[in-house]
């Protein structure tokens, strides 16, 4: 599944740069993560990169957004193709 920026983030601009997707960019008022472009790192890294670097914590998986770990890879396959 795609993940998602809660309110409790802070505009630390940190997740933004670690993104290799480019799925994360500022929103209003919080960055927010395009579900289209996420894949939670899969294809990229072992782990999400933007959670390993959120000094708040505030980016768990977006249960409107539920996508297998085949489907991320997809999702990543797709979106990498050139």
């Amino acid at each position: 599944m795609a993940l998602i920026i809660t309110d409790e983030c802070i505009n630390c601009d940190v997740c933004e740069p670690e993104c290799p997707n480019n799925a994360i960019s500022q929103g209003d008022e919080i960055y927010v993560i395009d579900a289209s472009k996420c894949t939670e790192c899969v294809g990229h890294f072992d782990t999400p990169q933007c959670r390993e670097v959120c000094p708040v914590d505030c980016i768990p998986q977006d249960p409107a957004h539920v996508e297998t770990h085949d489907q991320l890879m997809a999702k990543f396959t797709k979106l990498t193709a050139k």
